[in-house]
């Protein structure tokens, strides 16, 4: 019986990718001392994995920025508008263009946008799109993928396993850039170049390739399953002497279990944890010969894996198939898990024993071998862990349990419809055509970390802090007065992350100090741990939100992350539904709203980024999971009077089949990213004669570059021919947090003045 991984983090336990990539791109350092650090990375996640005994470790799993882009760079799908790039980047082994497809590239005279960026499925991590023409040609473009493998096999040998994005789901999971053909029609020109890819593998010694197909766990047309068979078998005839394993995750197979268990591979990976209940349903059709990876142990949660549970699903399977045809492993990669518990050293000792990250979910997949071969004094540790957290009162609180029992209709339901709303918000704000704001956060600098990093060592008292964070606050809002904007922030400089700040001051969270998984590129989070019931014992941010009101006659939005988006970005409890977590934030949320309307606040902010992250994959689930999320956010958002204004913001997300539900949020203002992708995602609004007013963003804060007026008034002009013009709000895609005060200032300088522009430009007389 087997054991393998799938993938395991690649920032290092100390973030040391993050910052070895940022100094790269600051000039800091060469390609020589980045690569550097990357092997360093890459050996120790191989010796970890290796000490683990695990039987098949994944290489290639390892990127610098995103592991779809890798794939794009591999294959040579690289937009024509980096041609300019890519005539230079023999003398920087393609690092330059690499880097420039994923952050855009703004020197040497060029001017050139970075690739559209998406939720990948429904993590918090964000993949770079493929972008694909009718002509499209594939070739082996990077041999990244090989030299890895020969790294790999260095130090593990046979158990080296190169993964790929298999070739379905990389078409599906990109976009055409041009009308007149379906990508899922270029698998006959990509297949090619996987064989080829996979039979140098196969020389270089590979025993097992891993292709993950995530999209096998989506709704497939006819069409995209008649592709997966086509793919699949037509590799098999090309392909000898090296072992295919097709990994799926992040949901059941359902329909698609009779292809997949079909497809002329050695083995078949699915998740257990989303879809414990469908073991059935697979060993019912898997056929002679096919070996089955179960994905046993959480890849994205915290929680010590139920070994009790694991073993019922394991022994059904060796029971069906026998020992041989089975492997035990996590559900998915890694990458979501923290790296390693064991420097949590200031975490509740009792709530620590409940927990494991990545390194320790290793041994969870071992010990489900060890103890499926007769070793019970793990099983019995493993029980004992399991009663201390059902019992424990720290994660019990009976005043929060009723409090969700008696949620009534109009808890969740506006006083007043949003035209009679709109009317009292222009005559209390006075808002001028085409409003600019910010979507809160402004850039973090080093003086403002370390600032922070001193106060919670004790090095600074509470009023030396504050002092720092008051003239911070003041500063940033005499330079929005300074440029023009119609509606402020603070700037947000006392908070850490929009939900590690929350959960802070929320009783039902934890946080640890090490526990950070990547986002994008070099941008890391480190989740909060939601291990009990949720309540709110005092104000959060009305402090600082008064404060700023104060510095200003202009309207001063209060910040606040709403209850979808903390638990999407937190680490939830699995013992409970999650919509009943939901509606606990959601109450803690309201409270705070409603103090911030009693401390005079008009505007305030809820932020829902990552409501059409937590979609499930499968159509069917759709309808309950928004009908709860909605709920959750008008709870926190119904409480106030029709004269105070709500808004929210969601971010990299594909609207189009949740457009109804966005509108039914009733968010009086919704801010949503469309720089990237031009405008696209606003069809959505527009098809569906979206009520409320929107701020499409105008530019791409992900990006280092600084867009000029000219590009952000035409985005405008796209928005205005979209949506009615006395709608539009004019703002970034995002929080300004992870950028560099002088292109922020530059660019939000540029987008003032492309409002100006607009005013004079764009028929407004529908305006209010």
């Amino acid at each position: 019986m087997l054991t393998q991984n799938l993938g395991y983090p690649r920032i290092g336990s100390q973030r040391q990718l993050k910052k070895a990539c940022e100094h790269y791109w600051a000039g800091k350092i060469d390609l020589t001392e980045l690569n550097k650090v990357a092997r360093t990375i890459k050996e120790q996640n191989w010796q970890t994995q290796l000490d683990a005994e695990i039987d098949l470790i994944p290489c290639n799993d390892f990127s610098f920025y995103d592991q779809v882009l890798d794939t794009s760079l591999l294959l040579g799908v690289i937009p024509q508008r980096y041609a300019p790039v890519l005539s230079q980047v023999k003398k920087n082994n393609e690092i330059d263009l690499y880097f420039a497809m994923a952050r855009g590239y703004q020197k040497d005279g060029l001017d050139i946008t970075a690739m559209e960026m998406t939720k990948w499925l429904d993590t918090n991590y964000h993949y770079i799109v493929p972008e694909f023409t009718a002509n499209q040609e594939f070739k082996i473009f990077n041999e990244n993928v090989f030299g890895e493998y020969n790294a790999a096999r260095q130090l593990l040998g046979d158990k080296a396993k190169p993964v790929l994005i298999g070739p379905v789901s990389y078409l599906m999971l990109g976009k055409e850039k041009e009308q007149g053909f379906e990508r899922i029609e270029l698998i006959k020109k990509l297949v090619p170049v996987y064989i080829d890819i996979i039979n140098r593998l196969q020389q270089q010694g590979a025993t097992w390739i891993q292709l993950d197909e995530p999209c096998l766990a989506l709704d497939l047309t006819r069409k995209e399953k008649e592709t997966f068979d086509y793919a699949y078998r037509t590799i098999a005839k090309r392909v000898n002497g090296v072992k295919l394993l097709v990994a799926t995750y992040f949901d059941a197979l359902l329909d698609n279990t009779q292809l997949a268990v079909n497809l002329p591979v050695a083995a078949l990976h699915i998740d257990l944890v989303r879809a414990a209940n469908k073991l059935d349903e697979v060993l019912a059709l898997i056929p002679d010969g096919l070996q089955l990876s179960l994905g046993l142990v959480d890849g994205r949660n915290v929680w010590k894996n139920d070994y009790q549970q694991s073993l019922g699903l394991l022994n059904k399977a060796v029971e069906k198939l026998g020992a041989a045809r089975v492997i035990i492993a996590p559900s998915c990669s890694l990458l979501h898990s923290p790296i390693d518990l064991e420097l949590e050293i200031d975490i509740d000792p009792e709530i620590r024993n409940w927990m494991a990250f990545a390194k320790q979910k290793l041994t969870e997949v071992s010990d489900i071998r060890k103890i499926a071969t007769g070793s019970t004094e793990l099983l019995e540790a493993n029980k004992k862990a399991f009663e201390s957290r059902q019992l424990s009162q720290k994660v019990h609180k009976q005043a929060v349990k009723d409090r969700i029992t008696g949620i009534k209709e109009e808890d969740c339901r506006r006083k007043s419809a949003f035209p009679v709303r709109q009317l009292l918000h222009h005559e209390r704000f006075n808002f001028p055509a085409f409003p600019t704001t910010t979507i809160g956060s402004f850039p973090q600098t080093n003086d403002i970390r370390e600032l922070r990093a001193k106060f919670k060592k004790g090095d600074l008292s509470l009023e030396q802090y504050d002092q720092v964070i008051e003239q911070a606050t003041v500063d940033a809002i005499r330079w929005q007065e300074e440029i023009g904007l119609d509606v402020l922030v603070h700037g947000e400089f006392e908070r850490n992350d929009m939900v590690e700040y929350f959960g802070e001051q929320l009783d039902g969270f934890l946080f640890t100090k090490n526990g950070w998984v990547q986002s994008y590129g070099s941008r890391c989070v480190k989740p909060p741990v939601i291990f009990g019931d949720v309540s709110r014992p005092q104000n959060m941010t009305v402090r600082w939100s008064k404060f700023a009101a104060a510095q200003t006659d202009k309207p001063m939005k209060g910040m606040l992350t709403g209850p979808v988006t903390i638990l999407q970005w937190s680490f939830v409890r699995n013992d409970q539904p999650r919509e009943t977590t939901a509606n606990q934030i959601a109450f803690a949320i309201r409270d705070e709203v409603l103090a911030l309307e009693e401390a005079g606040i008009g505007i305030i902010q809820i932020d829902e980024a990552a409501i059409r992250e937590g979609l499930p994959l499968r159509k069917a689930k759709h309808p309950h999971y928004l009908d709860w999320a909605v709920k959750a956010f008008r709870l926190t958002a119904s409480g106030v009077q029709d004269q105070t204004q709500i808004h929210t913001h969601m971010c990299y997300s594909e609207f189009n089949n949740i457009i109804e539900h966005i509108a039914a949020m009733d968010a009086d203002v919704i801010t949503i990213e469309t720089s990237r992708s031009q405008m696209e995602l606003l069809q959505a609004f527009a098809h569906f004669d979206y009520p409320n007013e929107i701020g499409p963003g105008v530019y791409d804060i992900h990006s280092p570059r600084v867009p000029g007026t000219e590009e952000m008034a035409a985005l405008l002009a796209k928005a205005a021919e979209l949506l009615p013009a006395r709608n539009l709000w004019v703002n970034p895609d995002c929080g300004l947090k992870t950028r560099k005060w002088p292109e922020t200032k530059a660019a939000l300088e540029n987008m003032v003045a492309a409002a100006r522009y607009a005013r004079e430009q764009i028929n407004v007389s529908s305006l209010i």
